[in-house]
């Protein structure tokens, strides 16, 4: 009996490893730019007292990731698809042309990311954005769903550099977790801004498309869903893991002196002098990884779900003469970042914030369409959300909208 739970065990790991994958990715892939931006200048700011943040951040992130996972698991089809078998053609074609424009947008911004971390090292831009994404172009293009899993998730634990960087940088663990415990929560305008940056940089409305069609892409069916459940909480305490320690390193030293930044990049250089020579070295390494990573999956996700919605064929497993449509959008893309990067005085706040603008209109949208589609039994069958499922996911919802508004309207009036 003992032998067959040993064999019953190692069967079960076995599988485990074998099907992980789109939730550590999806998850870690939050960990972009931007959110290691909005990361670094909380823990700069405000020390350890945002850490509390990330708890509400986990629970939205694991509701909405185990909806698109459970979707695309049960239907075998993509977020994309549902939207307009349910909602229509006209409807599907206005949501897709404004995400086009915000993932352009936000590809830019990692390719700024790319750019920032790089001259942390001192290359110039004007070398390592086009290498950089020539490189991310052509992996995908010639290679095949598995390689890329297999380099998506050593990018999700190269990740685990900014661990490193945190115990580096000697945080007293006492106040880290008095600081959890026990938050000093203030209601001044930046703290409240702050709060709604770090969850709002959880989730974004290209991620769920991603999730789901690389659900579909990986194959996975119904008997997988409790190991895909194990990859979507392993994904989302990998993304809140590595906000807690990005949060920590900042918090440890340059609130403590005082140091003022404004992206992850200042956060890279400002480290050195108080953490070391190699803790900066970590910082922007996992800035590249990071911006790198999102600058690959922000262009597949867009090609993903434009061709799902009109019927083109589209995955990493398609040859280019298989999926031309799918190669094209994931092509143009890229090149269009590329170019606004290296135009001089490019206005990448203005871009980072119009970004962000239509990012918010949409994210309620797209999940206002999840929640109506996932509770349609004839198309979840018995696995549409339980009671308590969809009070988490309304209540997600409603929050998110709420947030989403405030960070819509707050640029418009921003000085």
């Amino acid at each position: 009996m003992k032998l067959f739970k040993k064999k019953n065990l190692k069967r079960n790991f076995l599988m485990l490893i074998a099907l992980i994958g789109p939730g550590i990715i999806t998850g870690s892939v939050d960990n972009d730019a931007g959110g290691i931006t909005t990361y670094s200048v909380a823990g700069a700011q405000y020390g350890y007292h945002l850490l509390w943040t990330l708890i509400p951040a986990f629970i939205v992130l694991l509701v909405v990731q185990e909806m698109n996972a459970r979707m695309g698991i049960i239907t075998g089809k993509g977020l994309a698809d549902l939207i307009r078998e349910n909602f229509g053609v006209k409807i599907t074609f206005l949501i897709f042309l404004g995400l086009l424009f915000a993932d352009i947008g936000n590809t830019t911004t990692e390719f700024a990311g790319v750019a920032g971390s790089m001259e942390v090292l001192n290359v110039n831009k004007y070398i390592s954005v086009p290498i950089s994404a020539f490189a991310v172009w052509l992996f995908v293009v010639k290679g095949n769903y598995k390689s890329a899993e297999k380099l998506f998730l050593l990018f999700s634990f190269f990740l685990l550099s900014y661990v490193v960087s945190a115990i580096m940088a000697n945080p007293n663990w006492a106040e880290v977790g008095t600081a959890i415990i026990k938050p000093k929560i203030q209601g001044d305008v930046a703290y409240i801004g702050m709060v709604i940056g770090i969850i709002g940089t959880t989730i974004a409305p290209w991620m769920q498309f991603y999730m789901q069609s690389a659900v579909i892409e990986k194959g996975l069916k119904k008997e997988d869903y409790s190991f895909t459940m194990i990859d979507v909480v392993v994904g989302c305490a990998l993304t809140v893991i590595i906000a807690f320690f990005i949060m920590v390193a900042c918090g440890a030293t340059l609130n403590k002196t005082g140091v003022q930044i404004n992206d992850a990049k200042d956060a890279a250089l400002a480290l050195e002098p108080l953490a070391g020579q190699f803790a900066k070295f970590l910082f922007s390494f996992g800035l590249f990884i990071a911006s790198i990573f999102a600058a690959a999956i922000l262009p597949l996700a867009t090609a993903f779900y434009i061709c799902e919605a009109f019927g083109f064929e589209a995955g990493i497993d398609k040859k280019l003469k298989e999926a031309p449509q799918f190669y094209f959008f994931f092509t143009v893309i890229i090149i269009i970042s590329v170019l606004i990067i290296l135009i001089p005085g490019a206005p990448l706040i203005a871009i980072t914030v119009w970004t962000q603008i239509i990012n918010g209109i949409l994210l309620p949208v797209v999940l206002i369409s999840m929640i109506i589609i996932v509770n349609k039994s004839d198309i979840m069958g018995s696995m549409t959300n339980t009671r308590l499922q969809n009070f988490i996911s309304y209540t997600t919802i409603v929050v998110l909208i709420i947030l989403t508004i405030i960070l819509t309207v707050e640029p418009l009036f921003a000085k």
